[in-house]
């Protein structure tokens, strides 16, 4: 179909045609003129934000609760570049999202013009591609192009830069468009041979590992997942990407690797002969030391982004596709094996880890509350099918470790980029998503004072999302940090909660939101029920916890995962030790 309308007329109508049903934006002049037929829009919903940071962080948690793809909008400016974060963050954590913001005037690009910024050139090195279009004529095939770019392969964040004089001008309106990317090709297949080869390594090993990461869930794998590790009885572990991927109580599943990972897991990965890594990217908070990660296993690795291969571990089986057909073919290829792996003793070794170390904490003498059992009461009474979004920081750690999650999906965080401020913003766009999901948002004091303006979205948009700040009174994670390698010296990360400044409750009432407090364990569960009845407006619960308390296991960066810790000064004996 053709149809004569202004370029921004046609940005709207393309992203009706590509079925977008919620944007997050702020308007401003060079973004302007998209906002006009966006006001007559009835399939797609705009959502005010406060900030332009907010609308990144809650297209990703859009994205990440539904798999579609999450839009954000800003004008040109300093309205792009408070998009550089989110962007940044759906970057390394793989969220499909696609950014629109607003350009000066085609004429001006390039003069230092008021409000202009070269944000596709800010932003090349952190998008999987960025487009600037002053043609109004391009605007359709633009948009098409991002969506199925943003979407595919190895998803991630798409820019479109648009001029104001492209979103002013006439054109003629085509739907569909024809694509033009004639250089993007994801595999989706991965090699038969390399299956093979892989299958042949599984049923070999002795001591095999399956690491799962974030691209698993992504590719909708977690049934394949489950399928295999059941044919095969091998142990699983899940990343802070994966968490639910795998059902945490099912009996193969060893916990959460890496920094602040169970020993089981991290002991799993580093005693283990053979690594299947399935949509992971071997990062280093999961490896530890590289050179002194899982010295004696052989490596298969999975994964649709070929650059991730090898990249930080060689690869013996390097396999490049989609996890779900690469799981689905790997689990035709082990039953054809003549033989089945044999792993009783490694099961004793692993079964040994989980019962001498399992997961604990410091109770308080002094009556205070552990933030751990909060996390333990919140898994219990919200239940596995309510939707936890974390910030980044102890909190988050916590979260991971102490609530339990059954459901791919149901843990949201920031992962790679660790970026302070991302739950409240990614807690209302996971809810925008999913309205009828309970949504959770686990935030730490310092985390929650970078956008908890986005509360005033939440309540005037009618997205009554739950908010547990966990208030230790510091930034909780440094902290940590300055106790055990900086003397105890606590460097301007005190945020002074005896001072109340601010007093979440009444913040939270200023917002337009319900405000709660619980600072002793017995009044733990009462307060969550309270905040799980209520569902006609946002809830804030601040739970004041001791600033002592500290995520274990650890292990220090840049050190060996050998040398994880449980406590402070207390490691785990390995069996290569006893």
């Amino acid at each position: 179909m053709t149809e004569r309308m202004t370029g921004a007329q046609a940005l709207v109508r393309a992203l009706e045609h590509v079925g977008v049903d919620t944007v997050f934006g702020i308007p401003g002049g060079a973004i302007l003129p998209a906002y006009d037929p966006l006001y007559d829009s009835t399939k797609v919903r705009h959502v005010l934000v406060r900030h332009e940071q907010g609308a990144g962080h809650a297209a990703e948690g859009y994205a990440q609760a539904t798999g579609k793809v999450g839009v954000c909008m800003a004008t040109s400016g300093p309205g792009a570049t408070n998009l550089v974060t989110p962007i940044a963050d759906a970057y390394m954590d793989s969220v499909p999202i696609v950014a629109i913001t607003g350009q000066v005037t085609s004429s001006l690009i390039g003069t230092d013009a008021f409000q202009e910024a070269d944000i596709s050139g800010i932003t090349m090195p952190i998008t999987k591609h960025s487009f600037l279009v002053t043609d109004a004529a391009d605007i359709p095939r633009t948009i098409a192009e991002a969506f199925h770019i943003a979407s595919t392969g190895r998803p991630g964040p798409v820019l479109v830069d648009i001029s104001k004089d492209a979103l002013q001008a006439d054109t003629a309106f085509v739907w569909p468009p024809v694509m033009q990317l004639p250089g993007y090709r994801p595999v989706t297949r991965p090699h038969s041979k390399q299956i093979r080869e892989a299958a042949k390594l599984i049923v070999e090993s002795k001591r095999p590992v399956l690491y799962v990461g974030g691209g698993v869930h992504k590719s909708g794998a977690s049934g394949e997942l489950l399928r295999l590790a059941e044919l095969t009885g091998i142990p699983v572990v899940t990343t802070l990407m994966a968490r639910g991927t795998f059902p945490d109580s099912h009996p193969q599943h060893m916990g959460m690797p890496g920094m602040h990972g169970s020993v089981s897991a991290v002991g799993a990965l580093q005693q283990s002969d053979l690594i299947i890594g399935l949509g992971v990217r071997f990062d280093d908070r999961v490896t530890g030391q590289l050179a002194s990660f899982a010295p004696h296993a052989k490596i298969v690795h999975a994964d649709i982004d070929p650059a991730e291969i090898s990249k930080n571990r060689h690869a013996d089986v390097p396999i490049v596709g989609d996890c779900r057909e690469v799981i689905a073919e790997m689990i035709n290829a082990v039953e054809a094996e003549p033989r089945k792996g044999d792993y009783t003793e490694w099961w004793k070794t692993l079964n040994g880890y989980k019962e001498t170390y399992p997961l604990g904490y410091e109770e308080f003498a002094d009556g205070s509350l552990a933030p751990q059992y909060v996390m333990e009461r919140l898994s219990a009474i919200a239940g596995p099918d309510t939707y936890f979004v974390a910030g980044v920081g102890q909190h988050q750690m916590w979260a991971a470790q102490f609530i339990d999650y059954e459901n791919p999906g149901t843990f949201i965080n920031s992962g790679g980029l660790g970026t302070m401020g991302f739950a409240v913003p990614a807690a209302m766009g996971a809810k925008m998503g999913r309205p009828d999901a309970t949504v959770w948002a686990i935030d730490g004091d310092g985390c929650f004072q970078m956008t908890n303006q986005e509360l005033a979205t939440c309540a005037i948009e009618g997205v009554p999302v739950k908010i547990a700040i966990i208030n230790n009174g510091n930034l909780g994670m440094v902290r940590q940090w300055q106790t055990l390698f900086y003397d105890q010296r606590y460097s301007n990360t005190n945020l002074q909660a005896s001072l109340r400044i601010p007093d979440f409750v009444k913040l939270a009432e200023a917002y337009g939101c319900v405000g709660l407090r619980c600072e002793r364990p017995e009044d733990v569960d009462t307060v969550i029920k309270e905040a799980m009845e209520i569902n006609d407006r946002p809830v804030v619960v601040d739970f004041v916890v001791h600033q002592d308390a500290m995520v274990w296991p650890m292990v220090a960066a840049g050190t060996s995962n050998d040398d994880i810790k449980i406590a402070r000064d207390m490691a785990p004996k390995w069996e290569s030790e006893e």
